[in-house]
């Protein structure tokens, strides 16, 4: 190869090298051991001396030419793989993010929050208190003697914790709150507790050994049994439907006197189905225990029974719950199954 076209060719080659191996290629090929440029140096030593110098001198030239022509190329061919490089690990921001599907309030919390409400329209505060208990609030500031059945520990939970003689239990209603609340506010009291509670009981499809309760509590001046039957049907028409109809039917509760349990119209059949779900074609079912504050609870607390007189209610969510959307049992509330918990989007 002559010389002095060396440098052309280098160019042509080094054009036609599109990724940094085949330019390695050609590096070797003009300018490695088996180049025509090698072959041409060593023939420098077979030259006359004074020929010598002006022969290197253009070997050189050509050497250096040939060189900026590769890197020229490497550079050129780098750039490029560079901006391969980026292309393929880009990303595209203007691409829209992908979103996982939006989570509700869980039904139990939906009830809650709803009742709730219906009766902070009515003027209630609500309030919550500890579910680790003192005997005297869950049992003995509610008029329940040391005797009462439900004091045993096949009922409660106890908790090895503190003075034995504390009494120190899982609370098994939202009770305790009525004294722990009016021992700290004056009359008139008008709130509503929903919470957590702990009974020793075996699971079947309509209980749970920790279920949730609510608990409302009136006092004042003046309150008497039928203040207590207005507000029940009020908030079992908000909570049910408009056209519920209620009656209450004499119980025992050992913190009111008279008890009452509160019984309401079937929404789903009217009474005129024998196989009805809700009612079982009696055309009633229970909701809630209710009663009139006793005296003695009043005078636990330090309030004057003389003067003030108040009404109770207490509510199971999950009964509520199952009769209202027809659950059929009360494990579907803690299974975490989708199949139920989608059904009941906030």
């Amino acid at each position: 190869m002559d010389l002095d076209s060396v440098i052309e060719t280098a160019a042509t080659k080094a054009a036609s090298a599109q990724d940094l191996a085949a330019l390695d290629l050609v590096d070797s090929e003009m300018l490695g051991r088996q180049s025509v440029i090698a072959e041409a140096r060593r023939q420098l030593g077979k030259m006359a001396p004074v020929d010598r110098p002006m022969a290197g001198a253009r070997l050189n030239e050509i050497t250096a030419a040939v060189t900026a022509v590769l890197k020229s190329r490497r550079t050129e061919l780098e750039h490029l793989e560079a901006d391969r490089l980026l292309s393929d690990d880009r990303v595209d921001v203007t691409l829209e993010a992908w979103k996982g599907g939006q989570g509700t309030e869980h039904l139990i919390g939906q009830t809650i929050q709803e009742i709730c409400d219906i009766f902070v329209g009515l003027g209630y505060r609500v309030a919550e208190g500890p579910e680790a208990e003192l005997g005297w609030y869950n049992f003995d500031a509610l008029n329940t003697p040391p005797t009462h059945p439900a004091r045993l520990e096949s009922d409660t939970l106890y908790l090895d914790y503190g003075d034995p003689a504390d009494e120190i239990l899982l609370r098994t209603h939202t009770s305790p709150m009525q004294a722990r609340y009016m021992e700290t506010h004056d009359p008139p009291v008008y709130v509503v507790v929903p919470g957590k509670v702990y009974r020793n009981e075996a699971t079947d499809a309509s209980h749970l050994p920790v279920f949730h309760q609510i608990e409302g509590l009136a006092v004042d001046e003046g309150i008497t049994m039928s203040d207590l039957k207005g507000t029940l049907a009020h908030f079992a028409r908000e909570y049910l439907g408009p056209r519920t109809k209620v009656q209450l039917r004499p119980d025992f509760f050992p913190f009111t006197e008279p008890s009452a349990q509160l019984l309401v119209s079937c929404f789903n059949c009217d009474g005129e189905d024998p196989g009805c779900r809700v009612c079982g074609g009696s055309g009633w079912f229970e909701v809630l225990g209710c009663g009139m504050v006793d005296p003695n609870v009043l005078t636990a607390v330090g309030y004057d029974p003389g003067r003030l007189t108040g009404f109770a209610f207490g509510m199971g969510v999950e009964r509520l719950a199952m009769v209202r959307h027809g659950i059929t049992h009360i494990r579907h509330f803690v299974e975490n199954d989708l199949r139920v918990l989608e059904q009941f989007r906030a």
